[in-house]
């Protein structure tokens, strides 16, 4: 089984920084891509960034230039930093593994972002 673990959310004033975390364990195949998700109430969940093991990166249009993702596979570890936040940021952020041959998606339990006006 894999597990993955969220944290570092919170409650930010708008234009205010936050760095999520997010760690994983147990069997973690290769090649994959660690990427973090947000759903906001009422909407879609959608990608906010992805980061291969090879160092790929790619990223939402909407967080382009205020977003940046980063991983250390060592530590089987994948971070958010987040800043130049905005209120429309407000969601709950997901962490997310994809086992790229199996197709196979993994979440952690979410972490609720809020920025205020």
């Amino acid at each position: 089984q894999v597990q993955l673990v969220e944290s570092g959310g919170g409650l930010v004033q708008a234009g205010g920084s936050l760095r999520l975390s997010c760690v994983a364990s147990g069997s973690i195949s290769r090649p994959n891509v660690m990427g973090w998700y947000r759903q906001a109430p009422g909407k879609e969940r959608e990608l906010v960034a992805s980061h291969t093991g090879g160092g790929v990166t790619n990223y939402a249009d909407s967080v382009k230039g205020r977003f940046t993702i980063s991983r250390d596979n060592a530590k089987n570890m994948v971070y958010l930093q987040m800043n130049s936040l905005k209120p429309e940021d407000t969601a709950v952020y997901y962490c997310n593994l994809r086992i790229i041959l199996r197709r196979n998606d993994y979440w952690g339990q979410g972490t609720q972002v809020t920025v205020s006006s």
